[in-house]
């Protein structure tokens, strides 16, 4: 380990934190740190952790109880487990899938695996024997890291390659050719790295959700996701001390995100909370105990806790985020008067860093996500390349901005690490925004997801952002249907909220508030109540529905609990309009 490495990364994150409220200083004079050899868990975490009694996680479990570690207690640990992994013959380049749910092994091997070197291939508990078939053939797996009980998904799974299982019932269980994980507390705490790590050496392989194709692989450095979240810590406004809550789960990069990075990057703890089955009212207990400080959760989440009396508890959250897809005003609104705290919306990808968010202490626009943050600059192209105030959002690469991936592995004209690089001189997200006059942003959906009816563009997020208000919705998805005469209408697939039957009554009412709320020419004209597909992140798979409503009108084919527009007379939908909140 080396501090003199770490030095310019903790220079960008010290000069980050004094800007914490500052936008227009931290984005015009903020640098990404120029690193050449850098290991973040070998030259900043274990330094800072040498002695430091502060606490680094913080794990509380309904049925296993709390655990609560100081960065001293984890440096130690993985030091131990990277001793233990360099016996078990893992080494510098080796891939090591970890499919570990919220359990404090997932902390240790992380940092383990960064001190040897090796790349983390992180992985959903809840992936089926064909995702892992595909990682191990695509990722190059060469270890495995799990817990006892997904052991049966690899049984099927063939190669010659470690296996290690954490639960200390192992003895107990028939796991030939497993080893067990606790073991490995036993190993040395004294750890020495077989030699230097260079800051573009690869780290992470993340394994995309595919909301329209098959998973992409992204491959991350040590600088591009250790030191690229330092614009995510400057969003969600860490400072050293903070209790950081973020609902998310281990194997997709939000948790990398929110619960490793960005928190450690600031010295703030790591609050987990693990639930069976999602309880509101255990969460927000949880939240007042522990003294949640500042709180990340995607938009389903939020949309379950507004179903509270979110008053009732008396919190000292100071900060309030969400992130994963837009979230919806209503549900802002919601919480602002519960609590007087606005929710700021942010936005990125697997692929890259925090790159746009509302930030600590900025006026805030309804509906907007932000502006650019400190390291990225953002441009909204056409299809043409020309810049426009609406079109899709594209990363300036000139200087190329440090939290962007090293590329796609697997991709046609790869480079000599395996590794489509960046020819353009943008990065293309897929995202389309519109941007206003002082620089604010506001999502309007993915590219191939916004379409044209009667010649005018639709917003599906913007559509589904109205029927979310409705009390009878609780999660919607907003689709062309194709029309002889508009090309397209909007249709609405519609997952109700408890208490609400999918009937003709429930979707008169619902069509009454698209009168009143949408333009005329946004107006959703078919809604179907269904179940709604999704990845196992959780995303709604859009492409799916797309897919099967083409095919239903093809077909000239209506589902059980499909209503058109034209059910209902005029007098239904418009005189009686008025009467709908």
């Amino acid at each position: 380990m080396n501090s003199s490495n770490a030095a310019p990364f903790i220079a960008g994150r010290d000069f980050l934190l004094r800007q914490r409220e500052d936008y227009a200083a931290a984005y015009r004079d903020f640098q990404w740190p120029k690193l050449d050899r850098f290991n973040w868990a070998l030259d900043y975490f274990d330094i800072m952790a040498r002695g430091n009694a502060q606490p680094a996680l913080w794990l509380v479990d309904e049925e296993a109880g709390e655990t609560r570690l100081t960065f001293a207690d984890l440096s130690e640990r993985s030091n131990r487990m990277a001793n233990a992994l360099r016996g078990l013959g893992v080494r510098r380049g080796d891939r090591i899938l970890v499919m570990l749910g919220n359990v404090v092994p997932l902390w240790e091997c992380m940092l383990a695996a960064m001190k040897l070197g090796a790349v983390i291939v992180p992985a959903t508990t809840l992936l089926t024997r064909n995702d892992l078939n595909d990682r191990f053939a695509r990722g190059r797996v060469r270890h495995v890291i799990a817990s006892a009980d997904a052991a049966a998904k690899f049984a099927a799974l063939p190669g010659d390659y470690t296996r290690i299982a954490v639960g200390k019932d192992l003895a107990n269980k028939d796991m030939p050719g497993w080893v067990s994980y606790e073991t490995g507390y036993a190993a040395s705490a004294q750890f020495v790295p077989d030699g230097e790590t260079r800051a573009d050496d690869p780290l992470l392989l993340y394994f995309t959700s595919g909301t329209t194709a098959t998973p992409k692989l992204v491959l991350h450095s040590h600088q591009s996701y250790p030191v690229g979240h330092l614009s995510t810590m400057y969003w969600l406004g860490l400072r050293p001390g903070d209790v950081h809550l973020n609902i998310s789960s281990p194997g997709w990069a939000k948790h990398a995100w929110s619960c490793f990075f960005s928190p450690w990057n600031a010295q703030a703890c790591v609050c987990i909370v693990n639930q069976r089955r999602f309880n509101a009212r255990g969460l927000l207990d949880t939240i007042v105990r522990c003294g949640v400080t500042t709180f990340c959760a995607p938009p389903t989440v939020w949309r379950m806790l507004i179903q509270e009396d979110l008053a009732a508890w008396k919190v000292r959250i100071q900060e309030l985020v969400s992130a994963g897809e837009p979230l919806n005003p209503e549900v802002i609104e919601r919480v602002r008067a519960a609590w007087g705290i606005t929710i700021r919306d942010g936005y990125g990808q697997t692929e890259t860093t925090a790159l746009v968010g509302n930030t600590p202490g900025q006026t805030l626009k309804s509906g907007s996500m932000g502006r650019p943050l400190p390291g990225y600059r953002v441009v909204l192209l056409d299809p043409n390349g020309v810049a426009q105030k609406e079109g899709e959002i594209c990363l300036v690469l000139d200087p190329r901005p440090t939290g962007l991936m090293q590329g796609y592995q697997g991709h046609e004209n790869e480079n000599h690490r395996g590794v489509a690089p960046h020819r353009d001189a943008v990065y293309h997200t897929g995202d389309v925004a519109s941007i206003d006059d002082d620089g604010y942003l506001t999502y309007v959906g993915r590219a191939d997801d916004v379409f044209k009816s009667s010649d005018y563009r639709i917003s599906p997020f913007e559509l589904e952002s109205v029927l979310i208000e409705h009390p009878a919705v609780a999660e919607a998805a907003v689709v062309p249907s194709p029309d002889p005469l508009r090309l397209a209408v909007p249709k609405a697939y519609l997952a109700l909220a408890a208490g609400y039957t999918p009937d003709r009554a429930t979707a008169l009412s619902i069509f009454q508030h698209c009168h009143t709320a949408l333009a005329p020419f946004k107006r959703v004209r078919r809604i179907e109540f269904a179940e709604l597909p999704k990845t196992i992140s959780g995303k709604i798979r859009r492409v799916e529905l797309r897919r099967a409503e083409a095919a239903n009108r093809r077909g000239d084919q209506r589902a059980a609990l499909e209503f058109w527009e034209d059910d209902f007379s005029e007098s239904e939908i418009g005189l009686q309009a008025e009467k709908v909140s």
